[in-house]
């Protein structure tokens, strides 16, 4: 039961989050809050690990999600719930691609989801400041040290001019660095 349970709730997921994986992230927070399947915090090191990893950062965040909650048959099904409304998508525009090429309601619809899109990615930014830098509330005092290593980190990659160059996958390490000698 909790195989089918883990595929419509990713599937559900794959459905409505439009914009890419990261927002999916509202939608990690609901299924958490509801099923009890993972906590924020599990959240937080499934961010950490899917950005790390390679692959799409919404399918990495299923898998992981669905192999926490039911091991490798629950990654298994999980990443197959996500995917399956995207593909099934895919699949009717490409059939009807010639109608749709210049359908002005289409285009319209399109149009309106980007700001959708934006702000679920907004929402989900901020959910993950939150259980960064308040360890998953606001009422909680401030965690100084993720604050600090923020702070340094956003220097470094925007206001010095020979660490901005640094390749994506050289802060990465840094990152993961950083939070092995921090203990963070």
């Amino acid at each position: 039961m909790i195989y089918i349970k883990l595929f419509w709730e990713f599937f559900q997921t794959g459905l409505f989050a439009v914009g890419g994986g990261m927002a999916t992230l509202p939608f990690l927070y609901d299924i958490s809050d509801r099923t009890g399947w993972f906590t924020h915090e599990h959240l937080a090191d499934m961010i950490a690990v899917s950005e790390s990893t390679p692959g799409p950062i919404g399918v990495n965040m299923a898998t992981y999600a669905g192999y926490i909650t039911a091991g490798i048959p629950g990654a298994v099904i999980a990443t197959i719930g996500l995917i399956t409304p995207s593909v099934i998508v895919i699949l009717l525009v490409a059939a009807f691609l010639s109608k749709f090429h210049e359908n002005k309601y289409v285009n319209g619809a399109f149009y309106g989801l980007r700001p959708a899109s934006s702000a679920m990615i907004t929402a989900a930014g901020l959910i993950l400041a939150r259980v960064v830098f308040f360890s998953g509330s606001f009422s909680n005092s401030v965690n100084i040290k993720a604050l600090i290593l923020a702070v340094i980190l956003l220097a470094l990659t925007n206001a010095i001019t020979f660490t901005k160059k640094l390749h994506p996958v050289i802060w990465i390490i840094f990152s993961a660095i950083a939070g092995i000698i921090f203990s963070y």
